[in-house]
């Protein structure tokens, strides 16, 4: 642990506080790098860091994580990027004097590829060249995305309503000119009220019958509740991928039979009207459904996941009296983010044997059940009241209240490493450490422990202490340390962290590594793409 002594030094003896940007450099613990899928050449687009930028079309508002715009912008920043290139860099090479047309001379489905990559806009003037070239924006594939129909694409920029009528107005002409098939469509910048139902009922139809594959469907109006989708959604039968923000869910009791989304494996809802019904409707006809977040949800849900191929459930910022996981035998990752929503939810986990990843559970507000019985403070563990199969269990704690202190303990016999997120703490008794009895899990299983926002407290410590001091397998201790400690505070800190290693670790191969946080106003930072990412082995390390 020599690394950890001379972070403590480093901690210590600072003569004035360091600025937040010297912070984010610190060396002691680097970031791991994103996943390759994630890597955009756009500014990113992290929806609650310091430079956050919105996506072309959408307000650059900064709303915080208590209100459903805040759940709008996490959506916001995990929209695909669009498979067309805005801005290309061409490079032309001729002979002086030779004006010979070469691209022309390309085969059809070369020139098809090329068209399909362009802007719609831009495509659509490919028409004027030649006879050849007007019927190949036809045969060619179309991306359709509102946002460059803006002069200069108009990134972060709000459009007025007229100039987003106009919008509105190219995209029916597009969807009614162009055959199709749309492999991705992305309508974000129109303002659609109860005056347009016949247009929105009319885009669908279309959609549906030209193959639409990804689709992004944001309103602007606000406040909720909004303009009601059209049954005319579940037809479109190609769909994939699908992110729908703002709007009022289809009335799923009025549907024929056979209505649904048979091809569809990723679904978005952002700040949506919807019922219990719904969900439960939207599990059952998407028969192939992998990736299931629901953000913002503007009514009250008993979430009841019953699907055979979902792998991963975002719940976030939304109002839940319950969560129950009936029926789910591929679901490995269920996060369940309150933010400011402080209300109580119980959380059911019936059957899913893959399970493997669990977070954020507050012990303050969320009550955990596992099958039929219900999680206490001094419950003991049982091969029935044990999900086996969790290996990383995200917390959320307050250290200054007793209740989910004591809480805790019976939290952590379930799961075999535990990555922890901790809130705001205050005092805590030492009883903690003395009067809490052995945790199988902690001692033969636990791996990593992740501990965010140390204050140093010491309550806070002696938890520290309690795992140095029990979990034998223990391999890495990371902690961030609060950003904005004063100066006496970070001497403080310093020598409690020496305390703390230099007691009696029952791993002695254990590092513990520890920087500051990289968000001043504390908390941790939270990502849908990352979550939905199953590529990626552990999404806690980035959050």
């Amino acid at each position: 642990m020599g690394r950890v002594a001379r972070s403590v030094e480093a901690l210590s003896h600072t003569p004035v506080r360091p600025k937040p940007s010297s912070a984010k450099k610190n060396p002691l613990l680097l970031p791991p790098p994103r996943p390759r899928a994630l890597r955009r050449p756009a500014p990113p687009t992290d929806p609650v860091g310091a430079d956050t930028t919105m996506l072309p079309g959408i307000a650059p508002e900064t709303p915080g994580l208590s209100d459903g715009a805040g759940a709008l912008e996490l959506v916001y920043a995990s929209f695909p990027v669009s498979p067309v290139c805005t801005f290309p860099s061409l490079c032309c090479a001729a002979a002086d004097g030779d004006k010979t047309d070469r691209v022309s001379r390309l085969p059809d489905d070369v020139l098809r590829r090329v068209v399909s990559l362009l802007p719609a806009k831009d495509g659509a003037r490919t028409t004027v060249l030649s006879s050849r070239w007007r019927g190949l924006w036809h045969s060619a594939p179309l991306v359709l995305v509102d946002t460059h129909l803006l002069p200069g694409g108009a990134a972060g920029v709000r459009p007025a309503r007229a100039r987003a009528g106009a919008v509105s107005r190219f995209v029916s002409a597009a969807l009614e000119a162009h055959p199709g098939p749309f492999p991705f469509a992305s309508f974000t910048c129109s303002f659609l009220d109860g005056a347009d139902r016949r247009v929105l009922a009319r885009w669908f139809q279309l959609l549906a019958t030209k193959g639409v594959k990804q689709l992004i469907f944001a309103n602007r109006p606000a406040p909720l509740p909004g303009l009601r989708l059209p049954s005319s959604l579940f037809s479109c039968a190609y769909l994939r991928r699908l992110w729908i923000c703002a709007w009022v869910f289809p009335e799923t009791a009025t549907l024929p039979r056979g209505a649904g989304f048979p091809n569809l494996r990723e679904l978005v809802l952002g700040r949506t009207v919807m019922e219990d019904k719904d969900l439960e409707f939207v599990l059952g006809v998407s028969p192939v459904l992998e990736i299931l977040v629901v953000a913002g949800s503007e009514t009250r849900l008993h979430a009841c996941l019953a699907s055979p191929s979902l792998r991963c459930a975002q719940l976030c910022l939304s109002a839940l009296d319950e969560v129950a996981v009936v029926d789910a035998p591929s679901l490995e990752r269920l996060f369940l983010i309150s933010g400011m929503t402080k209300m109580s939810t119980t959380v059911k986990i019936g059957h899913a044997p893959k399970l493997r990843l669990l977070g954020y559970l507050e012990p303050g507000m969320h009550i955990l059940q596992i099958g039929n019985t219900t999680i206490k403070a001094g419950t003991k563990a049982s091969a029935s009241t044990t999900v086996s199969s969790v290996q990383m269990l995200a917390l959320q704690l307050h250290f200054g209240v007793p209740g989910e202190i004591k809480m805790l303990p019976s939290f952590l016999r379930y799961c075999c490493c535990i990555i922890s997120r901790i809130g705001p703490a205050t005092k805590l008794s030492v009883k903690f450490r003395q009067g809490t009895s052995p945790i199988e899990c902690v001692q033969s299983q636990l791996k990593t422990l992740f501990f965010r926002e140390l204050q140093g407290h010491r309550g806070e410590f002696h938890f520290l202490t309690f795992i140095a001091e029990n979990a034998q397998k223990l391999e890495r201790m990371y902690i961030w340390v609060k950003e904005d400690l004063s100066y006496p505070a970070k001497v403080s800190m310093g020598a409690k962290l020496r305390a703390l290693e230099s007691a009696n670790w029952a791993s002695r191969d254990c590092k513990m590594l520890f920087r500051t946080s990289e968000f001043p106003g504390g908390g941790t930072p939270f990502n849908l793409a990352m979550g939905v990412d199953l590529s990626f082995a552990d999404p806690f390390f980035c959050h």
